[in-house]
């Protein structure tokens, strides 16, 4: 069975403890007594401001103990410092850890987007070429047979014309150069208008966003809307979706409402336990960046998406230890 985590309380006795010998000894061992007491605060969750009260009530109560350990203050006061310091290198590492994860989810974001962007310009671009040559091909055909022969042809033509139309929409749809032209806003009407005309659901999009939005946010918003609409499509059974984009503050907010069968959804946690994949790449989409997502539904009621974003990030990172 296992064994109990400790609570904090034991952790602070432990940690005063730890301090006191440190004081006096200021040797390698208390130290990494430090850093053995951090990593044990923070997988118990403990996080950075209780381990800084902690911190300092620990030396609150040593603090009437220096003149009997023979520790002057203004030394207690520095060494005190340093091994405060070395707690707090789990953390650190914890930090860099994820600060390194997101500069490796946001390369493999662009990578991705960059292909998506490539294969959007060969669907439009080449093979479109291509298409039109097959109908010249056609037309030079169709003059040297006679006009009963040439029936048949006009069926092809028709045929190739609707092929061009569905790869025109599923090249604006990987990659619209709307977007990139002019923005999120007008992707998000030229998307919705697409989605509605193929599923019949009616789709409004408003949006008070006073000016342009970085080009990373606006691509992963853009993705973001993108993946909740097919969602909607494929799962919701919904006559009407509303979509609204406004920012606040330093903050972007998006919310994509449906009215369809919704599901069962309690507790805490923001997202429901068997989230889809969909789902799952919102939110990898948007940590990079610091977004979220939260969402709020319940049998027959409809589902409520809300996504949240800072309006910027700052996406460097320094891995060199100060």
């Amino acid at each position: 069975m296992d064994k109990p985590r400790p609570s904090i309380d034991e952790l602070a006795r432990e940690y005063t403890a730890a301090l006191r010998t440190y004081l006096q000894r200021r040797d390698e061992a208390g130290l990494q007594r430090a850093y053995e007491l951090g990593r044990r605060g923070l997988s118990e969750g403990v996080g950075v401001l209780r381990m800084s009260a902690l911190h300092h009530q620990a030396l609150a109560d040593i603090w009437p103990e220096l003149k009997e350990l023979r520790v002057p203050a203004l030394r207690a006061i520095k060494h005190a410092g340093h091994f405060f310091t070395e707690s707090m290198s789990a953390f650190e590492m914890t930090h860099r850890a994820f600060c390194e994860a997101n500069a490796a989810l946001r390369g493999m974001n662009d990578s991705l987007e960059e292909e998506v962007k490539r294969i959007a310009h060969a669907l439009h671009d080449e093979a479109g070429q291509l298409l039109a040559a097959v109908h010249l091909s056609l037309d030079q055909v169709a003059r040297d047979l006679q006009p009963q022969a040439s029936e048949p042809l006009r069926d092809i033509k028709e045929l190739l014309e609707q092929v061009g139309q569905h790869m025109r929409r599923l090249s604006h749809e990987l990659r619209p150069t709307i977007l990139d032209d002019l923005g999120l806003v007008p992707a998000i009407d030229f998307l919705a208008e697409g989605m509605a005309k193929r599923s019949g659901i009616n789709i409004t999009v408003r949006s008070s966003l006073p000016e342009r939005l970085p080009v990373r946010l606006e691509t992963v918003l853009y993705r973001v809307v993108q993946e909740a609409l097919n969602n909607v499509i494929r799962h919701a059974r919904a006559r009407s979706v509303n979509i609204e984009v406004r920012s606040s503050g330093k903050v972007v907010h998006c919310a994509i409402i449906d009215d369809g069968v919704g599901f069962r959804h309690e507790g805490p946690d923001p997202l429901p336990a068997r989230r889809g994949l969909g789902l799952s790449g919102m939110i990898e989409k948007l940590r990079p960046l610091g977004g979220g997502v939260k969402i709020e539904s319940a049998p027959r009621q409809g589902t409520k998406l809300f996504i949240t974003v800072p309006r910027e990030v700052e996406y460097a990172y320094s891995s060199s230890r100060r």
